[in-house]
């Protein structure tokens, strides 16, 4: 019997995102959508019509932004727990926005993909936000569900951007946030079958290395890498960058990845 939302340890928040535009029910403690989703999102690059669908989608917080923005879209959320799953379709229904909700496991088979609508080129856009933190420097949760969430292991990345290659369309856009210190680790993994990249390091200040990179891929793609200027997160409150960002968050504005 699939597990339901309530059945998690421990209690629940609402929470709103986009200035108030989505508010999303997810557990109080374990994996917490946050800025990193909103960023995701505002990256995104995503037309009315297209299928766009979320790798690890969590209570689905990003892809549901991106539905958000942009009205029209198809949006699959795919997630590998069925509690998460079920809390995603309750909050695109409170929100009044359509998704299909898969549970899978990003790392199964085509054949798995196929059978739960993810056929090999079958979308325009993917994101995903893939477990990132490394096991050598990273305490595991003995929460099952957290450490899946949160640690990857040494194939997670190359495969979710293998997921990501074979499911999208010729043509089809991969954004993903992750670790800014394996940004090589990134590149490596985009190398066979994806160009066109676009690079946007996120600082959390501007006095120190960035803590994240936003990356945008284009399967097929052949134009030279772009390297944007940096997202500041934690500027003066008075600084031009810092109301960019209240802007993005609020949903207010995109991320130049997002513009293709």
């Amino acid at each position: 019997m699939t597990e339901r939302p309530d059945e998690f340890s421990g209690d629940f928040t609402e929470d709103a995102f986009l200035g108030g535009q989505l508010r999303l029910r997810q557990p109080k403690s374990g994996h917490r959508a946050g800025h990193d989703a909103m960023l995701l999102a505002a990256a995104t690059s995503a037309q009315p019509g297209d299928r766009v669908v979320d790798f690890g989608a969590g209570v689905g917080a990003a892809g549901l932004a991106v539905a958000r923005r942009v009205a029209g879209i198809e949006l699959v959320l795919v997630e590998i727990d069925p509690r998460l799953a079920e809390l995603a379709r309750e909050n695109a229904a409170s929100n009044g926005l359509p998704a299909n909700i898969v549970v899978l496991d990003v790392a199964s088979s085509a054949e798995d993909f196929a059978g739960a609508g993810l056929p090999p080129d079958s979308a325009d856009a993917v994101l995903m936000n893939p477990p990132f933190n490394d096991p050598a420097r990273h305490r595991s949760s003995p929460d099952k569900a957290r450490q899946i969430a949160h640690v990857a292991t040494d194939t997670t990345l190359e495969c979710w951007i293998h997921a990501a290659r074979r499911t999208l369309k010729s043509g089809g856009v991969l954004t993903l946030i992750w670790r800014a210190d394996a940004l090589g680790e990134i590149l490596a993994a985009l190398d066979r079958g994806f160009g066109s990249l676009g690079i946007l390091p996120v600082h959390g200040d501007a006095a120190a290395p960035a803590i994240r990179v936003l990356v945008r891929a284009i399967k097929g793609g052949r134009a030279p890498a772009a390297l944007y200027p940096g997202l500041m997160l934690n500027n003066a409150p008075s600084s031009a960058s810092n109301r960019e960002v209240q802007n993005i968050l609020a949903g207010l504005e995109i991320l130049p990845l997002a513009k293709l």
